[in-house]
């Protein structure tokens, strides 16, 4: 079947041919009417798509070159592994959570709190913070990027499935307790958080002293533009100290490059603690899939996947399409965004970044309204995991962006929110908020309800 590569490319041949219905369907889905001019929140790469595969475009602007590049990744990305020896896509294991990229991220967008998606960090407490000094993680099968000491027999991430004749590292059962409670109006609300019950192959719980994290796959779309913003410009947002008092300390955080074998700053993952792409995605086969690459290799100096399929899974990250903003001339929209600055939402939802250079010219020097700083804050004792990760605390979090964030159900209709999936609606994330985000969540629940609408609204159209 012949796949068109370019959707200027498909809309073209479609109005060349005669195809009206099809083409007018086609402008409306993915361009831009002139009457209605949207918030582009990729700059070039953003595309106009709002449907349950808003998230699976190429950048529009991708060249010739870097379009087969993508593709190829999209390949590499919906690769499903299986046990050695096998001629396609061997290496799964022995112990997986997953076995493919799309197994995870489904629709590329966020996971669910289920077996096969939520994933459990772990590590010991002590000397949390010291940088790597050695080579030897094969044994536990541990990355050396995350800088946590690994649970003995586990790593630092549990792996709950496994291939035949090999018991998974443990079992993971969530359970979840519901808190409720009202706003300044009376308006009830209910709260839940997930309470993890895990249990190792010998029957024993896991020791109580051992950090956990539970986590759920983020969206990936918009990644490479995320890469292209100069760390310059990400550690001038940076005020570890207040120094302006407006209750917010954005920091970076410091991470180990496995390629450069130096400290860098971090910009992927829920705490910052990847360096880039590449290594953000050789972390993922390891640790998600159990499949050795060219960063993380077996102990003998070999691996389950090459240099090329490695990259190729990074390239599609890094080229994916960013859904446009809807809605932008409505009221209530208008009205919600000037309530989400001022509620100071936008002092680490930061609406707008500028792009510098990056190995794909599609990504450089764009416009983009991620809303998000890419830095450190404390978010507070209810959202807190206890588990340091370089220089991010126990109660730390990267900002999550926002782009995009409006078609999240769309994409998966029961998709949640938060590090952990807790919650369910974009009402019940706000009201998680603590620590630096504690005034924010203050003021949302001092607002009428038109105005907690409104603000909602103003979400959903990101």
């Amino acid at each position: 079947m012949f796949r068109f590569k370019s959707v200027s490319k498909l809309t073209k041949f479609l109005v060349l041919a005669g195809g009206v219905a099809i083409s007018t369907f086609l402008a409306s889905t993915f361009f831009v009417p002139s009457s209605v001019p949207p918030a582009m929140a990729g700059g070039d790469t953003t595309v106009i798509s709002r449907s349950s595969r808003a998230y699976e475009h190429p950048a529009p602007n991708l060249s010739e070159k870097s379009n087969e590049e993508h593709f190829e990744g999209d390949l590499a990305f919906d690769a499903v592994f299986v046990t050695a020896p096998a001629r396609v896509n061997p290496g799964l294991g022995p112990q997986f959570n997953n076995a493919s990229c799309t197994g995870c991220h489904l629709r590329n967008g966020r996971g669910l709190p289920e077996k096969g998606q939520l994933l459990v960090r772990v590590s010991n407490p002590e000397n949390a913070s010291n940088l790597p000094d050695k080579d030897d993680y094969h044994a536990e099968r541990v990355a050396p990027s995350e800088n946590t000491p690994p649970v003995p027999g586990i790593g630092t991430q549990i792996q709950d499935q496994a291939i035949y004749g090999h018991p998974p590292e443990a079992r993971v059962e969530i359970s979840w307790k519901a808190e409720k409670g009202q706003y300044q109006d009376g308006t009830g609300y209910e709260l839940r958080s997930p309470q993890a019950t895990i249990t190792l192959p010998n029957e024993q719980p896991l020791p109580s002293e051992v950090l956990t994290s539970l986590r759920i796959p983020p969206p990936v779309f918009g990644l490479g533009l995320l890469e292209a913003v100069p760390e310059k410009n990400i550690l001038a947002l940076a005020d570890p100290k207040d120094s302006n008092n407006d209750g917010i300390s954005g920091r970076p955080n410091q991470v180990w490059d496995m390629e450069q074998k130096k400290i860098t700053l971090g910009r992927f993952g829920l705490k910052a603690n990847q360096p880039n792409l590449l290594q953000q995605s050789a972390a993922a086969y390891f640790n998600d899939m159990g499949v050795t690459n060219p960063l993380f290799l077996e102990a003998d100096g070999s691996s389950d996947i090459d240099a090329q399929t490695l990259k190729a899974a990074a390239v599609y990250a890094q080229t994916l399409a960013v859904p446009a903003r809807t809605l932008i001339k409505d009221q209530k929209v208008k009205r919600g965004e000037q309530l989400f600055t001022k509620a100071n939402c936008a002092s680490c939802h930061i609406s707008e970044l500028r792009t510098g250079q990056h190995e794909y010219a599609e990504l450089e020097n764009q416009t983009i309204h991620p809303y998000t700083d890419m830095l450190l804050h404390d978010m507070g004792a209810g959202l807190a995991d206890n588990r340091p990760d370089f220089e991010a605390t126990g109660s730390e979090w990267r900002t999550s962006p926002l782009w995009g964030i409006g078609v999240t159900q769309t994409v998966l209709p029961y998709s949640s929110y938060l590090h952990d999936g807790r919650a369910r609606t974009l009402e019940e994330a706000i009201l998680w908020h603590g620590g630096e985000a504690q005034s924010a969540q203050q003021t949302f629940m001092a607002m009428a309800e038109e105005d907690r609408d409104a603000l909602v609204r103003f979400l959903h159209s990101l």
